[in-house]
């Protein structure tokens, strides 16, 4: 839409009624304007080359009609499989609203059948979910935000494919973790575009914003950077890392997409995590939403003064929402939405003593936190899908 015209129609919109009507149409052209000037911004860039100069794209929101979020993690074989029958339902009788749904797994899987050549000539499909489409229009149907979910360097699919774009040992072989998982070089632009678009993609289909996950090196890298034969520059792992999701930010901000990104949650509350290449403060001033994992289970003895923060859930979320908040108050207008994705699982394997069962008193203490450090957007995560009934979300 050209700017001038939209700024006239947003004016003109603002004049007379009130009406819910009104208001929806003055978010719906607000949302115009922003994506045109965002596109205006890069197209302004793009004859300007010579100058350097970046589109700031991060300061506008390409969807102010959104609605803040209170979601749940829900895997591709949920999705595509009779659970979905009861996440819906839990959307529908909750004040939850959003799914975060898995488009590329942890695996490096695409879970829909794809007919793109780009991404079946590097990925993989595994149709968990059968029939794309018809899941858009169910969540649509029930007013339920659409998220993707994209892992992006954890990808043992692309790295067997192409283990010139992962990490090799001496042998040639790719290099696994001790999960037996393999990660693709975040130096590589052709697996910067490979995610883009896949993202691309889920725009397509319908989703509303892209979450990416796994933005970072193989913990522990710092340990074996040096032994293992990959292509690289002379930039930090950090800057490549932060620079891998400016360059998402630009590449679908005009398509009216926002961009999240999953962190650890501690990264709030210690210096840069160089040796994975994460850097809190510069991963957000890149994104739309941040989404630390603050899950209490996840914190060791000792952590915002508990002896055991899975037995805490309060507190634990409330200092490391306070520590999210002083470590991105710096960015000013350029901080973004800050949903964290907290616990609704017991981990048990903390082992006797180290952990509580969690059930609705401890996820309800949970988002008690969150409302008292001015957070009002989060996520559930339950790896199986199976969401604590009778929790009041509010």
């Amino acid at each position: 839409m050209n700017i001038i015209l939209a700024l006239f129609i947003l004016a003109s919109a603002g004049f007379g009624g009130s009406s819910p009507q009104d208001s929806t149409l003055t978010a719906k052209l607000q949302a115009s304007l922003n994506t045109a000037m965002i596109q205006g911004m890069h197209q302004n860039n793009q004859t300007q080359g010579q100058s350097g100069l970046k589109p700031n794209t991060t300061e506008i929101d390409p969807q102010v009609d959104a609605p803040k979020v209170k979601g749940i993690y829900v895997t591709a074989y949920s999705a595509g499989g009779s659970r979905m029958n009861q996440l819906v339902d839990l959307m529908d009788k909750t004040e939850l609203n959003a799914m975060v749904i898995d488009i590329k797994d942890d695996e490096g899987y695409i879970t829909y059948k794809t007919d793109n050549p780009k991404l079946k000539e590097l990925g993989k499909s595994q149709p968990f979910i059968k029939d794309i489409n018809q899941l858009m229009k169910r969540l649509e149907k029930h007013d339920i935000y659409p998220i993707a979910r994209v892992v992006v360097f954890k990808d043992t699919i692309l790295a067997k494919k192409n283990p010139e774009l992962s990490f090799r040992k001496g042998d040639g072989s790719v290099w696994t973790n001790g999960g037996g998982d393999s990660f693709v070089n975040p130096y590589s632009k052709e697996v910067w575009d490979y995610n883009i678009e896949i993202a691309k993609e889920a725009a397509k289909l319908g989703f509303k914003e892209i979450q990416f996950d796994y933005v970072r090196f193989p913990e522990g890298f710092e340990k074996r950077a040096d032994s293992l034969k990959y292509t690289k520059t002379d930039q930090s792992r950090v800057d490549v890392v932060s620079d891998f999701v400016q360059y998402t930010r630009e590449q679908l901000a005009p398509l009216g997409i926002r961009v999240s990104v999953d962190i650890f949650g501690y990264a709030a509350s210690v210096p840069a995590a160089e040796g994975i290449g994460q850097d809190f403060v510069k991963i957000s001033k890149n994104v739309d939403i941040i989404s630390p994992m603050v899950y209490p289970s996840h914190y060791t003895a000792g952590w915002f003064g508990s002896p055991v923060p899975d037995k805490a859930p309060y507190q634990t979320i409330k200092g490391s929402m306070e520590d999210t908040h002083k470590k991105l108050d710096e960015l000013g207008e350029k901080k973004p939405i800050i949903r964290p994705w907290i616990q609704d699982f017991t981990a048990s394997w903390l082992g006797s003593g180290n952990y509580a069962k969690y059930g609705k008193k401890e996820i309800e203490e949970q988002i008690r936190a969150l409302k008292d450090t001015n957070v009002d957007e989060y996520l559930l995560w339950n790896a199986s899908n199976r969401y604590t009934e009778g929790v009041t979300h509010k």
